[in-house]
């Protein structure tokens, strides 16, 4: 995903007959609106397809098989969406969002059927108040976040390398590893998203962007905020999940 996708600086000079501040709080609500919409429907039928297969065991390796296919849609999705989305429909950005959201949902059914309801839940709470800190931290700080972005979107190449190998040559002790080294990265990426979506914000508020294409860019945005949560929250869960 390019995460420089809204760089104001890439942005067209347009005009909005609202005030900047209507504009600018417009598209924050979009942003968390549809990031919190995504995050809500990824775990509603996560739980769903969860309960499905615990009540119908016999379909497990069937479930197993089908779920490397599955994310391979979703990161195929993912790119075409972040690749595209210039010349698509605010409507069809925020559809494919939601596709997105619905598919990841199936597969992080795993989560359900791997670790306790418990700890789960004590994760997801953790997670929801490092990101709160985090992308507050990110909006207010008069601190550019540029390099920090830029190196851990480097370590997050390096992490999926890393993740990849350790699969196959898998070693408890490394997997520890790359979970906290996963954590710093995406505790990094956060509060460097939130300052780039305060700048885009911005960019919307003085009309650089007409309404279209801020509605676009609020679901991109979305997207970019719910994947920072939902790779920091896996992260946290394999270091203090219990498993059944």
């Amino acid at each position: 995903m390019d995460r420089n996708f809204f760089d104001p600086a890439v942005l067209h000079d347009r005009r909005d007959t609202r005030s900047v501040a209507e504009i600018q709080n417009a598209f924050i609500n979009r942003v968390f609106g549809w990031m919190t919409a995504g995050l809500a429907l990824t775990g509603v039928i996560a739980n769903a397809v969860a309960s499905y297969i615990q009540s119908h065991q016999e379909l497990m390796p069937q479930f197993s098989k089908f779920l490397l296919p599955l994310m391979i849609v979703e990161l195929l999705l993912v790119i075409g969406l972040s690749a595209a989305v210039g010349r698509l429909s605010a409507a069809l950005a925020t559809g494919a969002f939601l596709l997105y959201a619905a598919l990841n949902g199936v597969t992080l059914s795993v989560i359900f059927l791997a670790y306790t309801a418990s700890s789960i839940a004590t994760t997801f709470f953790i997670t929801s108040g490092t990101f709160g800190a985090l992308g507050l931290y990110g909006w207010l700080t008069k601190r550019d976040l540029t390099a920090i972005g830029s190196l851990c979107f480097m370590g997050l190449i390096g992490l999926i390398i890393a993740s990849i190998v350790n699969m196959f040559f898998y070693n408890g002790t490394a997997a520890l590893v790359i979970s906290w080294i996963g954590v710093l990265i995406f505790v990094g990426l956060t509060a460097y998203d939130a300052q780039k979506i305060k700048r885009l914000a911005i960019a919307v508020g003085d009309g650089e962007v007409d309404d279209e294409t801020g509605k676009k860019f609020a679901v991109i945005g979305a997207l970019t905020l719910y994947l920072d949560f939902i790779n920091l929250f896996l992260y946290l869960l394999r270091i203090f999940g219990r498993r059944r």
